[in-house]
């Protein structure tokens, strides 16, 4: 099938590992410039490295924090410098597992989950906004959010707080963007199969879905390239989860 992403371009923050990695593989895949963005520029380095070689063209690596206004607006400056113009972000740089511990309120720290908090959902925020200008001048965009399912359960405090304003944030977007010819949408994974991922924990999460196995980030990297994709455009603020199911409840 042709996503029609031929040509477009996109920014992905947390781009140099993981899933972000996945996805920039499969956007570019797809025919689409990628320029990836990352704070550890070792990582940066070696993911871009392995992306230009699987793709067999340029990928841009752009070092930058989501947690800081300037670096924001410097990745999108060069990300169009470099591209020519920006069609696509996708949002997912994050503190790996959330602030740790706060499976108990006395655990919560109040500067670990605001230090979170910043990165991902106010960074995700920032990216929008920076980027938002430029699609809106294009009339067309896509922005797609890496949430988790942790939004959907109790357990951890930050990580629930986090991925819930995720799919607020983006619903936001959705409404005020949308007649501007730019939708926007979250993924909530659940775990997911990355380099980095044990045998033993392969077999916990698949024991948790309704699947049976782990999901493996080029599924989830597919998802974000058909949303991202000009035929997906009736697809407007929704979460879609992405966990392989979570037994025993439904949500509608």
């Amino acid at each position: 099938m042709d996503l029609k992403l031929a040509g477009k371009r996109a920014i992905v923050t947390g781009g140099s590992r993981g899933i972000g990695k996945a996805i920039a593989l499969a956007l570019g895949r797809e025919g689409v410039e990628v320029a990836i963005a990352g704070r550890d520029s070792v990582a940066l380095e070696a993911a871009t490295f392995e992306l230009a070689n699987a793709l067999g063209r340029r990928v841009t690596p752009i070092r930058a924090d989501t947690g800081d206004d300037a670096s924001v607006d410097n990745l999108v400056r060069a990300a169009i410098a470099e591209l020519g113009g920006i069609d696509i972000l996708v949002n997912n740089a994050a503190t790996p597992g959330g602030a740790a511990p706060a499976a108990r309120l006395a655990e919560v720290d109040g500067a670990a989950l605001l230090a979170d908090v910043n990165v991902k959902v106010a960074g995700y925020l920032r990216t929008a906004r920076a980027v938002a200008p430029h699609l809106a001048e294009a009339g067309w965009g896509r922005i797609i959010n890496i949430g988790g399912l942790a939004a959907r359960t109790t357990g951890h405090y930050v990580a629930s707080i986090r991925n819930g304003a995720v799919s607020s944030l983006t619903k936001n977007l959705a409404d005020e963007l949308g007649p501007r010819g730019i939708t926007a949408n979250v993924i909530h994974p659940g775990g997911t199969r990355t380099e980095k991922t044990t045998p033993e924990a392969e077999a916990r999460i698949a024991q948790g879905n309704t699947i049976g196995r782990i999901v493996d980030a080029s599924e989830i990297a597919w998802l974000v390239a058909v949303l991202a994709s000009p035929l997906s455009g009736a697809i407007n603020g929704q979460t879609i989860a992405a966990g392989g199911g979570v037994p025993k409840t439904i949500d509608y």
